[in-house]
């Protein structure tokens, strides 16, 4: 009950603010509008192998399994509606040019909220002339690099983030250069040595902000985009044991994707990505440092000891879509994520994974789809020699609604 008012009383500000905004032009109150749109669906399907069960409903290579029957046994039914979305958006003239806001959610939980269907916030953002500030999609990332397919999380070689920032866009439309402060954000592998560790008590700390860029160049044909991100972390040693444990490291990456027209019909998207420390901006990859393996420490027990690394790692997507005809598509493609693993870090650390699929989808009235989906993915060990496979066939329906307001 709580959630539902919560909801009816934030769309009614936003109707009332879309209407009457203080800030608006002269004559301009009547082009204000807001669009409300999300949709309602459906996935179920069989998962021949097994995987971590608060990912029961996607595919994820990190989250296969490390050793055998790690999750239990082999095959499982899966169906989720945690895919379903709603959205506000708002579009308003004002002095200053058109003040645009999203706010947007789903029912996918994540984090504390892992395998549940719960209220999952993915935008709350609002832009007017070259400034934006909010949760929104991180610049380092390319949301067109997205195949249109059904699993919900996606190829895991692609950057994708959602994330807090202000940004500075002085080149906006097909070609567009854009410049933000991120919300930094890292994690770490203690691998070996997590128990000294854990006594050593130390802490990660941020700085700095996260800084990253884009610049597309946009064609008729499509468009090409380059795009960067620095980044500072540092581990603070807060306890008292001999040696100081603390240290820094540079997290850095680029990032180059495409999309290519084919046709009238279908459309190339690819991506490859290369970095270090970068891996929390990944779509499935595991921690952005690990533990460095310390061989001889200094007699000088006051010395520090550079006990860890930012992770190197490189991610590739490439996929096709196809549109048979104005009622059928289909998508193909493939991709994938290697990590080069400290010395430090266990055999069973994550290294490698890979993800394919193809699908046919029918869409057979407007704004309703339903459709079927083979998927595979495949998690590689640091250094055991563990492989472990995942096969899913998956069936999706589709609900999309949308209303506008004003204008």
């Amino acid at each position: 009950m709580t959630t539902r008012l919560l909801l009816a009383a934030l769309l009614a500000v936003l109707l009332l603010s879309a209407g009457g905004a203080p800030a608006l032009g002269q004559g301009d109150s009547d082009k204000a509008r807001l669009e409300l749109y999300g949709f309602a669906m459906l996935d179920m399907g069989y998962q021949a192998k097994q995987n971590d069960p608060q990912w029961f409903d996607v595919l994820r290579p990190t989250k296969l399994p490390a050793f055998a029957n790690e999750y239990g046994k082999d095959g499982r039914w899966f169906s989720s509606v945690r895919q379903s979305r709603l959205g506000v958006k708002t579009y308003v003239p004002t002095d200053l040019g058109e003040l645009f806001t999203v706010f947007e959610f789903e029912m996918f939980g994540v984090g504390v909220d892992a395998g549940q269907t719960t209220i999952r916030l993915r935008h709350a953002y609002g832009e007017l002339g070259q400034f934006g500030a909010g949760q929104y999609w991180s610049p380092f990332m390319d949301i067109d690099v997205f195949p249109n397919s059904v699993e919900y999380w996606g190829p895991n070689g692609m950057v994708f983030f959602r994330n807090v920032q202000v940004r500075w866009m002085p080149i906006k439309g097909d070609t567009r250069l854009t410049i933000a402060l991120e919300r930094p954000g890292a994690s770490g592998d203690a691998g070996v040595y997590s128990e000294i560790a854990a006594v050593s008590d130390i802490r990660g700390r941020f700085p700095l902000p996260d800084v990253s860029a884009e610049y597309r160049w946009g064609r008729d044909w499509g468009y090409v985009e380059a795009a960067g991100i620095l980044r500072y972390i540092k581990w603070d040693d807060l306890g008292m044991e001999a040696y100081d444990l603390a240290g820094d490291a540079i997290g850095w990456g680029i990032n180059l994707s495409t999309g290519i027209n084919v046709g009238e019909s279908g459309r190339i998207h690819g991506q490859f990505v290369y970095g270090a420390g970068i891996q929390n901006y990944m779509n499935d990859a595991t921690v952005d440092v690990g533990i460095k393996r310390v061989t001889t420490p200094p007699t000088d027990t006051t010395a520090a000891i550079d006990i860890a690394e930012a992770l190197p790692m490189y991610g590739l997507v490439l996929f096709y879509d196809h549109s048979w005809s104005k009622e059928w598509s289909s998508t193909i493609g493939y991709s994938r994520l290697d990590m080069d693993n400290s010395d430090g870090q266990a055999p069973s650390a994550f290294k490698t994974g890979q993800y394919a699929l193809f699908n046919l989808l029918h869409y057979p009235a407007p704004g309703v789809m339903i459709g079927g989906e083979l998927q595979w993915g495949q998690r590689a060990n640091n250094s055991d020699g563990w492989t472990s496979d995942d096969f899913r066939v998956q069936f999706s329906f589709k609900y999309n609604f949308s209303r506008t307001f004003g204008g």
